[in-house]
């Protein structure tokens, strides 16, 4: 009886990390489908940019979802709600802007270094995260510079 409790934790830690992955993919394929939402008249005037504002107009047929006109933001197109915020690797990703932010990173995490962080703290960062063994998502420009010893 307890060899049979035995597998079943086993395969249900199985199936969670399974189910992640299928949620990922899920995630994936959701995003591929998604149209890229544009402001309403963005194509027709320069001075209107195509970032996203809701529709608003009395008239407005992107509001009332005439056949034809861009789509608008809905619910729908979320992604799931247990691998939201998830990177693609699976792992849930933390930004950090200074050594110390390294601390509160467990192994079930990803480490992405803040776009504010300049070259001296990240070259610290990522030589600390080598130590602890973290994953960093972002170290593209680091890696070809060698701290002077």
């Amino acid at each position: 009886m307890s060899g049979e409790k035995k597998s079943e934790k086993i395969n249900n830690k199985d199936s969670v990390h399974t189910e992640t992955r299928s949620l990922l993919r899920a995630r994936k394929l959701l995003k591929s489908k998604k149209p890229e939402f544009v402001r309403q008249e963005s194509w027709r005037y320069k001075r209107v940019k195509s970032s996203w504002r809701k529709p608003k107009g009395i008239d407005s047929k992107m509001r009332i979802k005439k056949k034809g006109w861009p789509k608008s933001i809905q619910i729908g197109y979320r992604s799931p709600k247990k691998v939201r915020g998830f990177h693609p690797s699976g792992f849930k990703e933390i930004i950090i802007h200074n050594v110390d932010d390294l601390e509160r990173v467990n192994s079930g995490n990803v480490v992405r270094i803040g776009g504010t962080v300049g070259m001296k703290k990240k070259l610290n960062i990522i030589m600390r995260a080598k130590e602890l063994k973290i994953q960093i998502v972002n170290p593209r420009g680091v890696e070809e510079i060698e701290p002077s010893k």
